[in-house]
């Protein structure tokens, strides 16, 4: 007999969910939230109501109760750095995530609501490769103030699925290959995959590499510093200009890739030039990457809901295309990854790791 699983994955705009019979699809959905709806909050965290209310009707519309149910999975959330394993969701990650203090991110939500399904009607709640999965070597912390140290915040759910299934498709083992995976998303995050452990990234979140739909990606520090201090702007207004308000929608008063193409097919050379800043600063950070590697590069693997358009991708190609072969895998595998994990789990295949344990 079929096992029910309900998958959530929740993105800065978008609430994924879908119901598994094992491994078979049953159905899916995906909730594309417009900025004015979201911008009603002002802490992410306040949106757990709003969000859970569409994961409630989407069981409802399946004709599915809650005490159906097997098992829930739940895209990670920024909780403390733990290496790349499952984890059985806690009353303490969901303090650490809330908390703030790795970060904020829609996607600890999921894990928030999962718990507090789990917890009511009493169903295994699990997560794998939070967005905080730390497989660093220890040269890449290092930020250039003593301070601060550099941090793993990628789209390590992603990342890790798109690697094992290039290698399967190519009949290679992902321990064995040196990758450079790209997510193009509402966040971009560029990483060194070398023989299966992610061991640099940018901070795909607020701090460094290419800017992105809604995110500032680095920037010059002092000036930064000079924004900060000039008595213009909140805390929380800066806050927003490096996530939420950053990259195409500081420049073009939108986040979505779709509309901004549409304002370049219209003949709006302002959009298309914003459009070609973003994708050279993200061949820049490939570039950047393939040192690391020291040029040893198997191949680059571009996913996320960006690489679906064949301009953005043409346009960071053509100045990468000389470091190694490139392979499009638009879209993301993460719900089919979560789904995965949890029949490995109700299976008894994979060891449960103790959050309290790092």
């Amino acid at each position: 007999m079929y096992r029910k699983i309900l998958v959530l994955n929740f993105g800065s705009t978008s609430t994924k969910v879908a119901l598994y019979n094992d491994l078979e699809l049953f159905n899916e959905e995906t909730i594309r939230h417009p900025s004015d709806e979201l911008n009603k909050f002002n802490n992410i965290f306040n949106q757990s109501d709003y969000r859970k209310g569409y994961v409630l009707n989407f069981l409802n519309n399946n004709n599915i109760n809650l005490t159906d149910l097997d098992c829930i999975v739940s895209r990670g959330g920024f909780w403390k750095p733990l290496p790349s394993g499952v984890f059985n969701i806690t009353e303490n990650m969901i303090e650490d995530i809330e908390s703030g203090d790795w970060g904020i991110h829609a996607s600890g939500i999921g894990s928030k609501i999962a718990f507090e399904l789990g917890d009511e009607y009493n169903i295994p709640t699990i997560s794998t490769n939070s967005p905080t999965t730390d497989e660093f070597q220890d040269i890449a912390r290092y930020s250039g103030i003593k301070d601060l140290e550099r941090t793993s915040i990628l789209h390590a759910l992603n990342q890790k699925a798109i690697g094992k299934k290039f290698s399967e498709e190519n009949r290679l083992k992902y321990e064995d290959l040196n990758l450079i995976i790209v997510h193009l998303g509402g966040g971009i995050s560029v990483t060194v995959h070398k023989n299966g452990k992610m061991i640099d990234s940018n901070d795909a979140l607020a701090g460094d590499g290419p800017f992105t739909p809604e995110r500032s990606g680095g920037l010059p520090a002092a000036k930064i510093v000079n924004m900060c201090f000039s008595g213009k702007y909140t805390k929380s207004e800066i806050e927003r200009k490096l996530v939420g308000e950053g990259g195409l929608f500081s420049y073009l008063g939108t986040n979505s890739g779709i509309e901004v193409m549409e304002l370049i097919e219209s003949g709006d050379s302002k959009a298309k030039e914003v459009f070609e800043a973003m994708a050279y600063q993200i061949a820049k950070e490939i570039g950047s990457m393939s040192t690391v590697l020291r040029g040893n590069v198997d191949a680059i693997l571009f996913t996320g809901g960006l690489s679906h358009s064949e301009f953005l991708v043409h346009l960071i190609r053509r100045r990468i295309d000389w470091i190694s072969k490139v392979y499009i895998y638009p879209g993301e595998s993460e719900m089919e990854a979560l789904a995965e994990t949890a029949v490995d789990y109700l299976n008894g295949k994979v060891k449960i790791l103790n959050y309290n344990n790092y």
